[in-house]
Formats: structure tokens, C-alpha cells, sequence
């Protein structure tokens, strides 16, 4: 088992920290922006980033522990999640399928929005982790990243596969086994959050894109292109367009990919590194095309009919944010029901017309189109066959490597 260590932030791990509560995929304006917009993180830099602060190894701490379960007395669970990041009725004071569990399970669920950003969140349970103290939360939501560290620390519980019949059952097979926790004995997906290419029709007038060797190679588009701020999304489509697997790259793989945005940086072909807010230009006509998350691209073609999305042969990225029940959690097999409650179609459904990220369920299509056709069909909220086979994790990186790469991405940026 990993231990954790506290270890100083390097100058490129805060420049990482800052982008990500700025504007990256962790900020909570992204989220926000496709709330607002419908009327739906993967936060940069590793837990060294976290630390700074004084919390002893946790060498001595038992991993993977639990306290006595209290679900047969307590009929409650605490769960902590993203803002804006579970349905709600037109009162904006319900959430309906909250509240269908409540009602069939006798089961009430304190739900908190109190996460907003991957390495604040770990800033307020860490000290109750490294202490085998219970954090106040029975679930919690957090993306790939973060969920492989609290596994190796050996902070989270493994979930009891009896409780979890309809999770086991219908998880889509491109998310079953992450190298960070295979056959998902640990975690579950809330949502997939795929990065994809996006452009705008009027912009491109012509101009065809089927790939990112167009986006940093084709003249006609020089200083048109956007790439994403977030490491793991821009380098990780880079990696792919070159015919590497980003779940099994070398650093040789990822200096060559380095030196490929480079050359299109030094002629002028890319025009900035954004978080969400390439979205504006998008619409605008500004950016011609861009790599862009799919969560975006859903509510963005809904409002301009001049905005549209394609997958490249080579493949994309996709990333999740999970499910976990922390150490000492009070309420665990009340926390395994909810978790397994997701995980049937017709709450699944519920969620994904509301929310509109990558629903990880088999068999929802046909439950969603009861409630929103377009959805039902939109390949970025339920990925076919042929999609979903293109779908590729970034696979998970030491702490050495992290604090390379980021320092080697934002030299390329200029963060």
C-alpha cells in the first residue's frame, strides 16, 4: 500500500492548481455553465499538491477499513458531491430520484454539494483519512485521479459485491477495468466525461477536420485551433493521433507528443489552451475547431446550430468521477443500496437527461427516450458500440511523473 507522504508543491504544481480552480475541467463553472445553459473533473497535479500541511505519513493507518455499520439503526447516508451535478425538479428545492429512494427504502439521504474542485475537496477530509477518523461521508465523488490515490492509500473501503447486483450488472464494459482499481472493487462511475473535437461549420467554411493532425497541421486553420489547459485531455488526444496508447506510454511517448503541439504552438497554428471557456469562441467563430469536452458539446450544438462534434479514427479520451465510501463511513451498506440505485435504468435515465455527461449504464437508452429522445441518441450522453470502442482511459501516474509532465505541459502552454 501506498503511503502518503507530505511532500512541498513544486512552482509548476501550483501553476497546475491555480489553472484547475481558474477555469479547467475541476472548476466549478463547468458544471455551472451547462446548468445555466439547459435552463451538465478532472482536477491537474497529483497529491503532492495536496500536501504542505503538516499531515504525518499514514504508513501506521489501517487501509481499507470500516467502523461498526450503523445501517440497520440509522436509516440515513451522507453524500458529498459536485454542485449542479444531480437532478432536480422545478423548484430547484427536490431531487426526484433522491427522493424515490427515500421513499422505497425508508432510507434518507443527506446530499451536500460541498465538492468543487478535486484537491480543495481532499484539503477538508484528508486530515480525517490520515487519522482513520470518519469523515462525516458515507459516499463521496471524485475523479479518476484522485479515486486511484485514496485507493492506495488504502482510504476507502472495498464495497460488498451483494449489495451491489445492479452496479456488477449493468456498468458499461469501457469503464470496468481502470488500472487504478480493475473489476472496480472499490469504485463505481458517477459519470464518463469524454474529451472530443468540436468545431464550428460557418468557422471551418470548407475546411474539412476528421483528426488532430488536422487540427495542428492544415494552414487554412492556423490560429484557429484551441486545446485544452488540462494535461491529461491534450496530450492524451495528442498521444492517440500518433498511434499511442495513452494507458501505456512511455516518457519518450510523451516528449514526442510535447513536441508535436510544440511545433504547432511555434507557428502560430494553436490559438490558446483553454479550460471551458472556449466554449465563447466556439460559438463565435473565433476558434474554428478545438478539442473540447463532450458534456460541453451537448448543450453548445442544442443552442447554435453552427456547432457540431466528431470523434477521430484514432480515438478519444474519456475519464470518470466515481463513487467511494471512505474509511469509517457509519453507513456503508446503506451507501452500497444507493450506489447499486444508480445503477438501474430508470433512475440512470433520470440522472443523464438532467445532468447530460456519459451515462455509464448499459440498458438506459430505451428509458431515456421516454423522457428526452435527442438525448436518447446523442452519442455523447449514451455512446454506441462503435464509440464506446474508441474510448480510452490516461492511465495513472506517479508522482515523479506527474510532477515532470506538468512541468513539461506548462512550459508548452505558458501557465
Amino acid at each position: 500500500m501506498e503511503q502518503y507522504e507530505p511532500e512541498r508543491m513544486s512552482p509548476v504544481q501550483r501553476a497546475a492548481l491555480r489553472r484547475s480552480f481558474r477555469n479547467g475541467r475541476a472548476s466549478l463553472s463547468r458544471r455551472s455553465l451547462l446548468r445555466a445553459s439547459a435552463g451538465g473533473a478532472l482536477a491537474v497535479g497529483g497529491l503532492g499538491s495536496l500536501s504542505a500541511c503538516g499531515i504525518p505519513a499514514a504508513g501506521k493507518t489501517q487501509g481499507g477499513v470500516s467502523a461498526e455499520d450503523h445501517s440497520a439503526k440509522e436509516k440515513t447516508i451522507n453524500f458529498s458531491n459536485w454542485t449542479e451535478y444531480m437532478d432536480v425538479d422545478e423548484s430547484e428545492k427536490h431531487h426526484p430520484t433522491l427522493d424515490a429512494f427515500a421513499e422505497r427504502t425508508g432510507i434518507k439521504v443527506k446530499y451536500t454539494e460541498d465538492i468543487n474542485d478535486n484537491v480543495e475537496f481532499f484539503g477538508k477530509i484528508k486530515p480525517q483519512l490520515a487519522a482513520g477518523q470518519d469523515t462525516g461521508r458515507d459516499i463521496i465523488v471524485v475523479t479518476d485521479w484522485l479515486a486511484a490515490r485514496l485507493i492506495r492509500f488504502g482510504w476507502v473501503q472495498k464495497l460488498d459485491a451483494a449489495n451491489l447486483p445492479h452496479a456488477y450488472t449493468n456498468l458499461s464494459a469501457q469503464f470496468r477495468n481502470p488500472d487504478w482499481d480493475p473489476g472496480r472493487a472499490y469504485s463505481y462511475p458517477w459519470q464518463g466525461i469524454s474529451t472530443v473535437i468540436a468545431y464550428n461549420k460557418k468557422a471551418l467554411d470548407g475546411v474539412e477536420v476528421r483528426s488532430v493532425s488536422d487540427l495542428l497541421d492544415n494552414p487554412k486553420l492556423k490560429g484557429r485551433v484551441g486545446f485544452l489547459s488540462e494535461m491529461r485531455d491534450s496530450m492524451g488526444m495528442t498521444l492517440l493521433d500518433m498511434g499511442k496508447d495513452p494507458a501505456n506510454f512511455t516518457d519518450d511517448d510523451f516528449d514526442a507528443a510535447i513536441a508535436r503541439l510544440q511545433k504547432a504552438v511555434d507557428k502560430g497554428q494553436i490559438r490558446r489552451f483553454t479550460g471551458n471557456d472556449y466554449t465563447s469562441d466556439l460559438t463565435k467563430g473565433d476558434l474554428a475547431a478545438c478539442v473540447a469536452w463532450a458534456g460541453d458539446v451537448v448543450q453548445l450544438k442544442a443552442d447554435s446550430p453552427d456547432v457540431d462534434f466528431l470523434i477521430p479514427g484514432s480515438g478519444y479520451i474519456t475519464s470518470t468521477d466515481n463513487m467511494l465510501i471512505p474509511n469509517k463511513a457509519r453507513h456503508k451498506t446503506n451507501a452500497e443500496r444507493l450506489m447499486d440505485f444508480y445503477y438501474e435504468p430508470e433512475p440512470a435515465a433520470e440522472l443523464a437527461a438532467y445532468i447530460n455527461y456519459v451515462c455509464p449504464v448499459d440498458g438506459v437508452k430505451p428509458y431515456l427516450a421516454k423522457i428526452d429522445k435527442d438525448a436518447a441518441n446523442n452519442p455523447l450522453i449514451i455512446p454506441d458500440k462503435a464509440m464506446a470502442a474508441k474510448s480510452h482511459p490516461f492511465r495513472s501516474l506517479s508522482q515523479k511523473e506527474e510532477t515532470a509532465y506538468e512541468e513539461k505541459f506548462a512550459k508548452l502552454t505558458g501557465a
